[in-house]
């Protein structure tokens, strides 16, 4: 039999969203060939200055560019680093039989990007191209035009439906086992007849009416009692508050992310928490992504950094306050707060300026993570240092940067990739506890 022919490889066009999102993303197209319209490499100048991460993936790839073209012509087509047996290009021309510019009716970057893909289109029309890009808007028009066009797809959950909630109902469990934990506090998971749980995966184990709340110790291999515990004052309401507040002070736990929509007390839960094991730490950081406007950094804001900072980190204030609040005035818990907020071991950072920096013996709390990308996250969490613990809390369907949603952000992207860890436990929070008109809205309007 002849062999098939192999079918020619494709072009992929990228966008300078692709690479402000991932500077390695030229390396993720295996076979296949890239192109970087020449409008790109201008854009990116543009990002090259400033300490946001937008700036730093500008950086590293302009070093990449700069270093692969030291010997070779950036207008041929390159051997990419590897043995993927990709190539790749910058594409000087913009020419084609279809003007972007001319049916948009603008003289704009995304216009000159689009007419790149139609000019390589129209060169090679036995190969597929394929304009990839972060803009959602962009992959309209390239659709519109006649041109195929894809997300950046490299580290995106495939499947919402399957991502890991941290926490489960099993039905129809043996009394004696019941009785155990309620008696003993533990039962070793090979007793209760069901499948291995998710390192630190939190249970409502139920027979019949009675129930127990449990949580999977994998160092142990036992299943143990969770109880509502208190936290600074801050008592929880439903389950899923209590296998929070567990995570959020288990010592063996280093790493917790709390995932769930307005009102479910995620933010609370994690500054009650640190504040209740504050002895642990050396300082406790409070930090929330700055998703700044027009591309300009909070520098552009008047003040010193604290009044740059005030306006972002409100809600962070508000649940302080609310905590604060659980105590009289006179009382030393309440006076506490204040103390260590004027002695910055309760201190506002923000997160653009960490990079370089190493944490020990710190609480860090990240709040909105679901704006922060996957290479962010990892930036942060690779300060850890010795005795630090971090807490990420977001809301994957509230997402305010352009470039990512609920499938590629780095709070999913983290629970995705590390859930059976032993050092992590994740909640996802339902049930909003915030008030009874806040629920009514979220459930009706």
């Amino acid at each position: 039999m002849p062999k098939a022919k192999p079918k020619p490889q494709k072009i992929f066009v990228l966008d300078t969203s692709v690479l402000l999102h991932d500077h390695h993303s030229v390396n993720n197209f295996h076979e296949h060939d890239v192109a970087l319209p020449i409008t790109v490499l201008e854009e990116l100048d543009q990002f090259k200055k400033g300490n946001d991460s937008l700036n730093f993936e500008a950086r590293e790839f302009i070093r990449f560019l700069d270093q692969l073209s030291q010997a070779n012509r950036l207008q041929d087509w390159i051997p990419l680093p590897g043995e993927s047996g990709g190539r790749l290009r910058v594409e000087m021309r913009e020419d084609a039989s279809m003007d972007a510019q001319t049916i948009f009716g603008q003289f704009k970057a995304d216009h000159r990007i689009l007419n790149t893909a139609l000019h390589l289109k129209e060169q090679y029309p036995d190969r597929t191209v394929v304009l990839v890009t972060k803009d959602v808007n962009l992959r309209i028009k390239a659709r519109a035009m006649g041109l195929e066009s894809e997300d950046y797809r490299f580290g995106k959950i495939k499947n919402l439906d399957e991502v890991y909630t941290g926490k489960s109902v099993w039905t129809g469990m043996d009394s004696v086992v019941i009785d155990r934990l309620y008696k003993d506090g533990f039962c070793p998971i090979k007793e209760m007849g069901q499948p291995i749980p998710q390192a630190n995966q939190y249970f409502i184990l139920r027979n019949g009416k009675d129930s127990v709340m449990g949580c999977y110790d994998a160092y142990r291999e036992e299943m143990v009692r969770v109880d509502k515990r208190l936290a600074y004052g801050i008592k929880p309401r439903n389950a899923e508050q209590a296998f929070a507040l567990h995570a959020l002070l288990n010592e063996s736990v280093r790493l917790v992310t709390l995932q769930g929509m307005a009102g479910t007390g995620k933010t609370l839960l994690a500054l009650a928490a640190a504040l209740e094991s504050r002895r642990l730490f050396k300082q406790i950081y409070l930090a929330r992504p700055i998703v700044p406007l027009s591309n300009k950094d909070i520098g552009y804001l008047p003040g010193d950094i604290k009044s740059k900072l005030h306006p972002y980190m409100e809600p962070l204030y508000d649940n302080l306050k609310f905590i604060q609040q659980q105590f009289p005035e006179n009382d030393k818990d309440y006076q506490r707060i204040t103390e260590m907020q004027q002695q910055e071991k309760l201190s506002i950072v923000p997160l653009a300026y960490i990079r370089g920096r190493s944490f020990s013996n710190i609480c860090f709390i990240v709040d909105e993570a679901q704006n922060l990308t996957p290479h962010e996250v990892k930036t942060i969490i690779s300060r850890a240092g010795q005795g630090t613990k971090i807490i990420f809390t977001g809301d994957i369907n509230q997402i305010d940067t352009p470039y990512l949603d609920a499938h590629s952000n780095g709070l999913s992207y983290l629970v995705d990739k590390l859930k059976g860890q032993s050092i992590f436990a994740h909640v996802t929070l339902e049930k909003g506890e915030r008030s009874e008109l806040a629920n009514l809205a979220n459930e009706l309007l």
